[in-house]
């Protein structure tokens, strides 16, 4: 370690011992003095938006619906929240549930819609479904590969359902393309298919690449039935990039 940097962190750290300062390392490792009499926005207002979308993601990863784990980016979910309102969807079919947080919380929004709306969540795995999820009246898992499943899917919905998707499996290229191919035929014309971290390696260095960015490029080259809403992007942090498709035909 250069001289210089090993005096500035005994001098941070001496004032670490009066409680003046704080020694923390940032989302890319390089150790801040940081006020502690300042409130964690402001110690970070210098923060790039990359640092922060970086931050962000982290921090997701601990996010929680009604104690189970959810995985989402609150700005994204604040979206889903609107959509749904706006749309009134009597069917969102979840694909990729994970643990079931964010299933769990659009039972519970469609529940205050009181249309009797219901969740079809599709998970590889659904053992790992918390039972919290499982036992709601208008959720329904399957278990298995999504495209594998879509006829079971199809025959959970009526012809006058409202329908609403939300993609959040595998994330590779081929995996999300398939899922649009397949499943896009069922959402209704004014409804959503959102496409869920489409900022991998476009806002975020990792994931996938291709991944579904490149997916959803793909699919609208050859699609005229549905449009990219970047109304949905207003809070400039998503973890959609181009993921919002409105059906307009």
């Amino acid at each position: 370690m250069p001289d210089g940097m090993r005096f500035l962190l005994e001098e941070i750290a001496g004032l670490e011992l009066l409680g003046i300062y704080k020694v923390e390392r940032d989302v890319v490792g390089i150790a801040r003095k940081i006020d502690s009499s300042k409130t964690k926005m402001e110690q970070n207002l210098n923060m790039s938006l990359k640092e922060l979308i970086k931050n962000n993601q982290n921090e997701s990863f601990k996010s929680t619906y009604f104690g189970v784990p959810a995985i989402k980016s609150p700005a994204d979910f604040w979206i889903y929240h609107e959509i749904i309102f706006e749309v009134k969807p009597d069917v969102i079919i979840e694909i990729g549930t994970k643990h079931g947080g964010g299933t769990l919380a659009y039972s519970h929004l469609l529940n205050n819609l009181g249309n009797n709306g219901r969740v079809i969540g599709l998970e590889i795995d659904s053992n790992i479904v918390d039972k919290t999820v499982r036992v709601q009246p208008n959720i329904t898992i399957i278990d298995g590969d999504a495209c594998s499943n879509f006829e079971k899917v199809k025959k959970l919905i009526k012809d006058t359902d409202k329908v609403l998707i939300i993609e959040d499996s595998s994330h590779t290229y081929e995996n999300t393309l398939n899922v649009l191919n397949i499943f896009s035929g069922l959402v209704t014309k004014g409804s959503y298919f959102i496409v869920e971290d489409s900022n991998c390696w476009h806002g975020l260095d990792h994931g996938p690449s291709p991944g579904p960015y490149e997916a959803i490029e793909t699919f609208m080259k050859d699609n005229n039935k549905f449009e990219i809403d970047s109304s949905k992007e207003r809070f400039i942090i998503t973890w959609n990039p181009k993921g919002y498709l409105k059906r307009i035909k």
